[in-house]
């Protein structure tokens, strides 16, 4: 069984705004929004949210720096857009995850088993 890559402070460090901005209500509800309706303003994003457009304009802000949405200016209005590449790296991550998880366990049943 082939060692999974490690996870070095470094990637948890570029990680962790990734699943900062995922572990918001508010923010993964305007991410399945921007996933399955694509690309929308603040306007019509808030008129589905019950909270004020600065609000939703400010979780947009924090799902762009986290690079999972990004923005264009169409007249006066800024349209929002799913960036899906970054949301492929939390998969990944997890997978990771996952399978140094399943690696300590196949080590720990082998020791018991001994």
């Amino acid at each position: 069984m082939s060692r999974p890559e490690a996870i070095t402070p470094a990637k948890v460090r570029d990680a962790a705004p990734l699943f900062a901005a995922l572990g918001d209500a508010t923010r993964l509800g305007l991410l399945v929004s921007l996933c399955s309706g694509g690309p929308v303003s603040v306007t019509r994003l808030s008129a589905t949210f019950e909270v004020s457009r600065q609000a939703i304009t400010k979780h947009l802000e924090v799902l762009a720096e986290a690079g999972l949405v990004r923005s264009s200016r169409q007249g006066r209005e800024r349209i929002w857009t799913f960036e899906p590449r970054r949301l492929d790296d939390a998969h990944h991550y997890l997978e990771r995850l996952s399978r140094q998880w399943d690696d300590a366990l196949g080590r720990l049943k082998a020791f018991v088993e001994r």
